[in-house]
């Protein structure tokens, strides 16, 4: 029963989704990618919201019910109960699409569209096809890659999003991803690239994970055209930062905005979501770098190289399982292991596949006595908070499902850093 109700919800959202865009004619950015999506949506909302009328994607609604829920109106999440909630919004959309007020309805909606299985994109496509498509980053192993025959296939996947574009679209490709740089070749559109190597026509410069006496956040340079501008980001961390600025910028570039308003509002108005390398202080005089939200190969090397460049007294991992990677579990966790393994003090691991971690760390040379291994977040918090001293700097990082912030609530202080 619970499932049928579920396929007449997705047939009822998606053909008022169809209604309301057939109505009110917004301009669509999408965002697609299985690193950074939600980072780089939120730089574009922070670009374009003070010269236009804009929505975005709320939380991780970005598939077959969270779209077309974007496209109907501004809600935050889903409400309970939920038949009165679903209710409301079939009855307000009715409302808007019978009777139309252009100025209450966003000029452009910036959207995720997420590619879990196959056939993700080909479905969203359906609801709604953007003018705008960024494709940030697939790397070697990417998320929800187990199913899919391999990353290959998961970047054809996401490729129909480029592969849809009208000729007077755009394409803002990642040009450091060899899969998503690669689809240049599949799209009839205007292409744009960002990046840090010399390809990419937005490229990202003199980077620096910023930190005096205690960590501050990642300053670095935007190059296009021959011009540059300066840009800081505090409380957060990575390259991740950088690449989701480096793309908003050429949206923002396309929607006539000049560089210097883009680094400026990208200064004033990003604030990367939470659990997306976010500076948290914690207990004891320690710092934290909150990166819990989710984790592949390719986030858990760029969060362990953060790590690696900011100085502290002492740096601690603590690393759980990267779900939904499929036949390629076993090995990615080995890497990741044998990467940690010269650049922390302390390593703490968290889940059965990250068992693997800690065991090539160890091959790897970080001694027994510096390694801890539980099998959930609950066991692991408390002897983390004992373990932890004044100075340190802790980077927490596993798949959402292992529930690595019950780490974080943990050590975090109440405080907010000043």
């Amino acid at each position: 029963m619970k499932n049928i109700f579920l396929q007449i919800l997705k047939w009822v959202l998606k053909q008022l989704a169809k209604a309301t865009l057939r109505r009110y004619q917004p301009g669509v950015v999408a965002v697609t990618g299985s690193v950074g999506k939600t980072s780089t949506k939120e730089a574009i909302r922070a670009i374009l919201c003070r010269e236009r009328q804009i929505r975005a994607t709320s939380g991780n609604f970005n598939n077959e019910i969270g779209v077309p829920l974007t496209i109907l109106g501004d809600w935050q999440k889903i409400e309970k109960p939920v038949f009165w909630f679903w209710l409301k919004v079939i009855l307000s959309a009715l409302i808007r699409i019978l009777n139309p007020h252009k100025s209450a309805y966003p000029e452009i909606l910036i959207l995720e569209y997420a590619a879990d299985r196959p056939g993700d994109i080909k479905y969203l496509l359906e609801i709604a096809r953007p003018q705008i498509a960024v494709v940030t980053a697939i790397g070697e192993i990417p998320v929800h890659v187990e199913f899919y025959s391999g990353p290959e296939a998961l970047a054809r996947e996401k490729a129909k999003l480029v592969e849809q574009l009208p000729t007077v679209g755009f394409a803002i490709l990642n040009s450091d991803d060899a899969l998503v740089s690669d689809m240049k070749n599949r799209t009839r559109s205007q292409v744009m690239t960002f990046g840090f190597g010399e390809a990419a026509q937005m490229r990202i410069t003199g980077f620096e994970n910023s930190s005096n006496d205690e960590p501050t956040g990642v300053v670095f340079k935007l190059e296009f055209g021959g011009s540059f501008v300066p840009v800081k980001i505090n409380g957060a961390f990575g390259k991740g930062q950088a690449y989701a600025v480096a793309a908003a910028a050429c949206v923002g570039l396309i929607f006539s905005l000049n560089l210097v308003k883009i680094a400026e509002a990208s200064i004033e108005n990003f604030k990367p979501p939470a659990g997306r390398m976010n500076l948290v202080p914690g207990v004891k005089g320690t710092f934290i770098i909150d990166d819990t939200y989710n984790a592949s190969p390719l986030s858990m090397k760029v969060a362990l190289e953060t790590l690696r460049d900011l100085k502290a007294k002492r740096k601690i991992a603590i690393l759980g399982d990267m779900l939904e990677i499929g036949k390629y579990s076993l090995e990615a966790h080995e890497e990741i292991g044998r990467f940690a393994a010269g650049m922390v003090d302390l390593l703490v691991t968290v889940g059965p596949r990250a068992k693997f971690i800690a065991a090539a760390a160890n091959k790897a040379g970080l001694a027994k006595e510096n390694i801890l291994s539980f099998i959930i977040a609950e066991e692991a918090k408390k002897e983390v908070e004992l373990k932890i001293k004044k100075g340190d700097l802790i980077l927490v990082k596993g798949s959402r499902a292992i529930g690595l912030d019950k780490v974080v609530d943990e050590i975090k202080a109440n405080g907010p850093i000043v």
